[in-house]
């Protein structure tokens, strides 16, 4: 009987690294971010519908600089706030610590006439202290956040009532208000744009583009997946594209705020902190598993310890701002700030849990509030109907992690 042989396929060979198919890449990039990509495109969204309801007002070159400085302390908050967030915590108390420094500010400069620069390092310096002193029973006495935080708003509420005597103080010295309502001088020869915030904005481009190129050339060096040269280059001309559309908005009116610029540095200085130091992944690693971390030689006490002052700081920074802004210090400032800075910090991609977040995501989730916000005070909504509305923007964003955490899991 003769035998047949049976010819057998080869398998096909595995896809060489770097190879795999742009829809593939896509799919694992949306997948690992679909948080954050998803606040994108809501903002997005958001931007476009209050466009047109509003007839073209909300991208007004004038309306877009109010909306950054209307929403600068809050995302200042949101920074601080995130960083609690993703170490396991929440505070409370930052919007009456807001308030309380306001007041302090004032007394320092209305009452003493102090020069306000060194009543706005005194200040900084005041918050340091408080975030320390909640710092301290949380990190080194065991008493929970939630706890402290409460204690710590009900407090500086209180203080800010005794050092104003119910009464507001005002006004602040000009160059003190300019921190808010100041935009950078022109300079150069005359254009129809303002100069020194094109500049910027350009500078800005080339940044964003090389971290983009260095970070591809860091996953090729260790042989990672990398999006095709083409993929590569249409991200990275959209990134200028929206970062020059924001640029020549703002030089169209009286040029960059400021505020925009010391919101800009705290993001460079945090998102490189959160994602390149030491301390930085040692919170991710305490909000993510505390006793793996513990074991791993993380120092859990002085990483919560130093999260709370970070907090206190930017808690102060933000009452400068908001004081300056309003142009005095008033006894009812600050008031709901801190659910303002948990939700955008929630809707930017923060997990109840703890250990995930970022501070992209925390100005994002920060825009989301503010342009909803300004949006639906254009079109006539009423403040009533805005708190369900950003309620259930909340409520929507959390119910999505939640939605995504189990469908990753199963």
């Amino acid at each position: 009987m003769s035998t047949a042989t049976q010819k057998t396929e080869s398998p096909a060979p595995p896809p060489a690294k770097g190879s795999s198919s742009v829809g593939t890449l896509l799919l694992e990039s949306v997948r690992s971010n679909m948080r954050q990509y998803g606040m994108l495109v809501a903002l997005a969204l958001i931007i476009v519908i209050f466009q047109i309801w509003s007839d073209d007002i909300l991208l007004r070159p004038g309306n877009v600089t109010s909306l950054v400085q209307q929403n600068g302390y809050i995302l200042i908050l949101a920074i601080g706030m995130m960083i609690v967030i993703i170490a396991g915590h929440i505070d409370l108390s930052v919007g009456s610590l807001v308030a309380f420094i306001g007041a302090a500010a004032g007394a320092m400069m209305i009452k003493h006439d102090m020069p306000w620069g060194l009543a706005v390092v005194l200040c900084l310096l005041l918050g340091a202290v408080a975030g320390a002193w909640q710092g301290f029973w949380i990190a080194y006495i065991g008493i929970p956040s939630f706890i402290v935080t409460l204690a710590g708003m009900l407090a500086f509420r209180g203080g800010t009532q005794i050092l104003l005597d119910g009464q507001s103080l005002s006004p602040f010295p000009d160059g003190f208000e300019k921190l808010s309502t100041g935009f950078i001088p022109e300079m150069g020869p005359y254009t129809q744009y303002h100069n020194p915030t094109m500049v910027i904005g350009l500078v800005v481009c080339a940044a964003a583009v090389w971290q983009e190129w260095r970070g591809r050339q860091q996953r090729a060096a260790y042989e990672l997946e990398v999006v095709p040269l083409g993929l590569f280059f249409v991200k990275c001309a959209a990134i200028v594209a929206a970062v020059m559309a924001f640029t020549m908005t703002l030089s169209s009116w009286h040029g960059a705020p400021y505020g925009l610029l010391v919101l800009a540095g705290l993001f460079v200085i945090f998102s490189f902190v959160m994602r390149n130091t030491v301390v930085g992944r040692h919170v991710y690693a305490l909000g993510g598993n505390q006793p793996a971390a513990k074991l791993s030689g993380v120092r859990d006490k002085r990483v919560t310890f130093l999260v709370f002052v970070n907090m206190g700081v930017l808690a102060a920074l933000a009452g400068l701002v908001f004081a300056a802004r309003l142009g005095s210090a008033t006894p009812s400032a600050g008031l709901n700030f801190e659910l303002e800075a948990i939700a955008a910090a929630f809707i930017g991609g923060a997990s109840a849990s703890g250990g995930v977040g970022t501070v992209l995501g925390a100005i994002i989730g920060g825009l989301v509030l503010g342009v909803l916000n300004n949006g639906m005070s254009l079109v006539g909504i009423g403040t009533d109907y805005q708190q369900v509305i950003k309620g259930l923007v909340l409520l929507a964003a959390v119910g999505f992690d939640v939605w995504n955490k189990r469908k990753v899991g199963s």
